[in-house]
């Protein structure tokens, strides 16, 4: 294998680790700088000096919160760091004279997930939906990333999953997330809005909360959940039902082997998992069901540096000039 560094690029921390054939180096965490483009990138050639360690290396890859245009590595749109229309692929590889390769986080987290612990492919057709304040997606289709015809494909938080179909409705315009779309009732921002509901119910343990005049967010609906009180538990049921009709939509859209559960939503587990998994069930086509496996994301936090990484290890064997 050549030895690569992978990048992921989040709107609070860039990570960065080396790959080799001694498998992943340590990951270096850095805040995100956001001051500037430059000054955005003048940290990511810092970040990959500390990852390599001084060894050398052969081609760096790029995981950005960010639609992609893939073969020139643009970033043609981008809502958390300051990267949009920069040809990114361009002027990091000039200042790491080193082929670089830049695509979408949620992406190269699905290229990660498709692979096992001896970084094994073993799940050729998988779609990650990454559930955080929002919802991101990525597809892998015969051991490759499916990208589309533009490089946005896997915008999956964009499905609409609960838009009323009214003959005189309208679109809603450039608001994103649109109503109905599975990022505004599936995404961890929905889960928020479901505690704050939960806690108007006097019995429930998420009032006192309100009460006191602290914010009641998603996590302490999952707490309250697992601790028994029958209203967060209804919350984030209503919350993984939504989940449940995003992983059927996947399975019906693109029959793969797997769909993995990313994002913070894979620290809920089991408690987010099993109700979703059930829900998903009913929706999904009689043709479909019961041969995708759902899960939770194996590589957690790591997803993001080692798809990146494997990014660019596919591309170098895919063209090694």
């Amino acid at each position: 294998m050549s030895t690569v560094v992978g990048i992921d690029v989040g709107g609070t921390k860039v990570a960065a680790t080396l790959l080799g054939p001694d498998g992943l180096g340590e990951t270096k965490l850095q805040p995100t700088t956001l001051d500037s483009g430059d000054a955005l990138i003048d940290q990511l050639v810092e970040v990959v000096g500390e990852a390599a360690g001084g060894q050398s290396f052969d081609a760096v890859g790029i995981g950005v919160p960010s639609i992609v245009r893939f073969e020139t590595g643009e970033i043609a749109a981008s809502t958390n760091i300051p990267l949009k229309g920069v040809p990114l692929r361009k002027v990091l590889g000039e200042r790491l004279g080193v082929p670089v390769f830049v695509d979408n986080d949620a992406t190269v987290a699905a290229l990660a997930e498709a692979h096992d612990e001896n970084l094994e492919l073993v799940s050729p057709n998988l779609v990650i939906i990454t559930v955080g304040t929002g919802i991101g997606g990525g597809i892998v289709i015969d051991g490759r990333i499916f990208r589309g015809g533009s490089g946005g494909a896997g915008e999956l938080g964009m499905t609409l999953i609960g838009l009323a179909s009214e003959p005189d409705m309208q679109p809603s315009g450039q608001h994103f997330p649109q109503p109905g779309s599975l990022e505004a009732l599936a995404s961890g921002t929905a889960l928020d809005r479901f505690a704050r509901a939960a806690a108007e119910h006097r019995d429930s343990s998420l009032a006192t909360l309100a009460a006191a005049a602290k914010p009641v967010l998603g996590p302490d609906a999952v707490a309250a959940a697992k601790a028994g009180d029958e209203y967060a538990m209804a919350a984030v049921r209503r919350w993984a039902h939504a989940v449940g009709v995003g992983i059927a939509n996947a399975i019906n859209t693109f029959d793969p082997d797997e769909v993995v559960i990313g994002g913070g939503a894979a620290t809920v587990g089991d408690l987010l998992l099993e109700p979703a998994t059930q829900f998903a069930a009913g929706y999904v086509h009689p043709g479909l069901q019961g041969r995708a496996a759902v899960r939770i994301a194996r590589w957690g936090v790591t997803a993001g540096v080692l798809g990146a990484a494997l990014l660019a290890a596919h591309e170098l064997e895919r063209d090694p000039t």
